[in-house]
């Protein structure tokens, strides 16, 4: 099921992102909160309106990989999806192998391929200057 499939992709990518968002959360310094605090804060607003938004780039950069791995995931969702139930890249691979006489309808292929990578482009295309920002901000400590 969908359901099925989600579990494994989450299961899949959180491993990286913990990972990768350590960096972020190591590289914010924990003067800037307790600055936060003693200018009046409590905890959980020093973390919102200080911390949360020296992390955005970080998140941008971790959920641009997540989903961008899900999004091209072959080999889970044809092992898992069976029936009409399938996700797109095996829809596309079925819709290859489905050729008549053996001859493959390339340029129905490529339409195919240009729309499932369609949404990554234009998801990335929102978020890239936030992803370049973030690629960067954790990797060194200084």
């Amino acid at each position: 099921t969908l359901l099925g499939l989600g579990i494994v992709y989450t299961a899949a990518v959180i491993p990286f992102t913990i990972w990768t968002l350590r960096g972020f959360v190591a590289g914010v310094p924990a003067d800037l909160e307790e600055a936060a605090m003693i200018d009046g804060c409590t905890k959980s607003q020093a973390f919102w309106k200080v911390t949360f938004p020296l992390l955005a780039p970080g998140l941008v950069a971790t959920g641009i990989f997540a989903f961008i791995q899900s999004w091209n995931e072959f080999t889970m969702a044809l092992l898992m999806m069976k029936g009409y139930n399938l996700t797109l890249m095996p829809w596309l691979n079925a819709f290859q192998s489905s050729s008549v006489g053996g001859a493959v309808n390339w340029g129905a292929v490529m339409a195919g391929s240009t729309l499932i990578a369609l949404p990554v482009v234009i998801f990335f295309l929102i978020v890239q200057g936030r992803m370049t920002g973030g690629l960067v901000a954790g990797a060194v400590k200084g």
